[in-house]
């Protein structure tokens, strides 16, 4: 496997013919549950302690069919015009909980909370290593979504450059500090609030909204109202908030779930400054400009139209309704 880069596009492609295939298991069998055998075959990383009894709360392992890996050198290299690399990185998986059934929106809030600080400890790990650009953190579920376990789980991936998507909002950040010396997102944050048609919910510091131009129907972000670029050193400062980011994480998602059984849920957070590119100039005013937040883009059945046409967006559900129907939704307390 390699990482080519299309020069029109910018974005780097996993390619090759060696994709890792994971031995299928008996259906009863999950290779996740905390079971004597399975922990004796899951390179294990970290792990939280328990919060409701059992043996652990949320852990991280690799990735047992992980398309990055630690070894090698970044050797990035030319074939003509175009870029090439090795797929050198990290791949793990973050196991929510240890109950098979037991999701992120089924979960206490503790157990969340415990979730959401191991992923910024692993964060904040990964990017103790120079060569990784960029930390991302995805849970997929449903179908549709490219989910590969059935246990409660989210992925990690460190690569050795930043995702195109961040790339964008990087660029965007940067261009309006510099015309206004004010963080974009925050000033985002501070509209939805004030106009309240798009707020689905606040919880102390947090608010989950609908995006004004939401690229998917029902997308959803959840914002903190205090400023920091980083999802894992805001974790680790501020850890009693914690618990109000779990509780309306997991209240968000069970918003969700009453529109749909299946979404994408991935956390921004900032680049490794320790990998920083004196050219582009991202990292000068980094801490001022970027805003972590989480996003979440819900799968709904095929429509009629494609979500995305020529490369513009097509959201049959306007934000505002949709900000409309997820706070009337029916979830826990």
């Amino acid at each position: 496997m390699e990482l080519r880069k299309d020069p029109l596009t910018r974005s780097w492609v996993m390619t090759g013919d060696d994709l890792p295939e994971i031995a299928p298991r008996p259906a009863a069998e999950c290779r996740l549950c905390p079971s004597v055998a399975n922990s004796n075959k899951l390179h294990h990383i970290s792990t939280r302690p328990p919060v409701q009894g059992g043996p652990w709360s949320a852990r991280a392992v690799v990735h047992p069919g992980a398309v990055y890996h630690i070894e090698g050198g970044l050797d990035r290299r030319g074939e003509g015009i175009y870029d090439r690399m090795p797929n050198v990185g990290a791949h793990e998986l973050l196991i929510e909980n240890p109950k098979h059934d037991r999701q992120l929106w089924e979960a206490s809030d503790a157990e969340v909370e415990q979730f959401l600080l191991l992923a910024a400890q692993r964060i904040q790990d990964l990017k103790g290593d120079a060569r990784f650009r960029y930390i991302s953190l995805f849970k997929n579920f449903g179908p549709g979504s490219g989910q590969e376990f059935e246990h409660p789980n989210s992925q990690i991936t460190a690569t050795t450059f930043i995702p195109r998507r961040v790339l964008y909002e990087l660029r965007a950040g940067l261009d309006y500090y510099k015309q206004k010396e004010r963080c974009v997102f925050c000033d985002i944050l501070a509209q939805e609030t004030a106009v309240g048609t798009r707020v689905i919910e606040v919880r102390g510091d947090f608010v989950a909204a609908c995006p004004y131009a939401s690229r998917a129907p029902y997308e959803t972000w959840i914002l903190s109202r205090a400023h920091d670029a980083s999802f894992e050193h805001y974790a680790m400062a501020h850890p009693q908030s914690m618990r109000d980011l779990a509780a309306l994480l997991r209240r968000t998602l069970q918003r969700i779930r009453s529109i749909t059984e299946s979404f994408h849920l991935v956390i921004h957070t900032s680049p490794n400054k320790s990998h920083a590119s004196a050219s582009l100039g991202y990292w000068k005013t980094l801490d001022d400009d970027y805003h972590w937040h989480i996003e979440i883009l819900p799968i709904l059945a095929a429509k009629a139209k494609s979500y995305t046409f020529k490369e513009v967006y097509y959201s049959p559900v306007s934000p505002e309704t949709a900000a409309a129907r997820l706070r009337e939704a029916t979830i826990d307390i």
